[in-house]
């Protein structure tokens, strides 16, 4: 049976069940989805579930639409450590993002619109799974130890022994803050939990947030689903984030307009922000 649709005779069938217990007299209380009942238009809607869907998208489309005064850009992980040629989690399809959020933290900039950076940080202090046994990269640099994937480099490590160079915590040049933004360092995945970055975004007035940064699959995803569980109207900027593969990313996109942001590329959004 396709549990998408209910049986044809179920609603004829739950009317008279209800009537028969009311004496057989016909004036049995409304069913939901018959007439007079409080969901009557569910049983009359005629439409197609193609239909359907491009009702909700629309409807999810206006709820989460960005203007001056009620949204922010937030800029996940664009660091050294996941950057830059030959760091040990250098996520290479990154670099092809960055003139997309270039023009969108540009244009926020100049909209006065505010704009956060998070960087994933490890420190010794906090040792977190983050570190061991999920990212043995970020771990302190093991002397003798051969660089590269899996090893202990101190990637995105700060305090002592802090990553240096392709290895470092900090922005890339490209997208550096600027004094007055507001650089979030969290040492897990979503850049809410154990953080003030919530704090800033209501003192904003500010319910509506755009998605970009690396990686799609980790602490971009852990962050949307964050910021939407805490009822944030989320916009996830389709070609101004990165993965490792394009098969993840595709089943990120999916799962979050089902149920959690709306995709939208740059060009749509500075069109909404213009």
């Amino acid at each position: 049976m396709d549990h998408t649709t209910r049986p044809p005779n179920l609603l004829r069938l739950v009317s008279d069940t209800a009537a028969l217990r009311h004496g057989g007299s016909g004036r049995a209380p409304p069913i939901l989805g018959l007439a007079g009942g409080p969901w009557e238009h569910c049983h009359r809607d005629m439409s197609s579930p193609e239909e359907r869907l491009l009702a909700k998208q629309r409807r999810i489309d206006e709820f989460h639409r960005c203007a001056v005064g009620n949204c922010a850009l937030i800029v996940i992980d664009m660091q050294h450590g996941f950057l830059d040629e030959g760091a040990s989690l250098e996520v290479p399809k990154g670099r092809a993002i960055i003139p997309h959020v270039q023009e969108l933290v540009e244009r926020c900039r100049r909209k006065n619109i505010p704009v956060i950076f998070t960087e994933f940080v490890y420190a010794t202090s906090v040792p977190c799974l983050r570190g061991d046994p999920f990212g043995p990269q970020h771990l302190p640099e093991e002397m003798g130890v051969s660089l590269g994937y899996g090893r202990a480099v101190a990637n995105c490590l700060i305090g002592p022994g802090a990553g240096q160079g392709s290895e470092s915590a900090a922005t890339i040049d490209a997208l550096k803050p600027r004094p007055d933004e507001l650089v979030v360092q969290a040492h897990t995945y979503d850049k809410f939990y154990g953080t003030h970055l919530d704090l800033a975004l209501r003192s904003h007035g500010v319910d509506r947030l755009m998605m970009t940064g690396v990686t799609t699959d980790v602490c971009v995803n852990s962050t949307l689903i964050a910021g939407s569980t805490r009822n944030y109207r989320m916009t996830a900027v389709t070609d101004g984030m990165a993965t490792i593969h394009d098969h993840i990313q595709d089943a990120c996109f999916q799962i979050w307009e089902n149920k959690f942001a709306r995709l939208k590329t740059t060009a749509e959004l500075l069109e909404e922000l213009s």
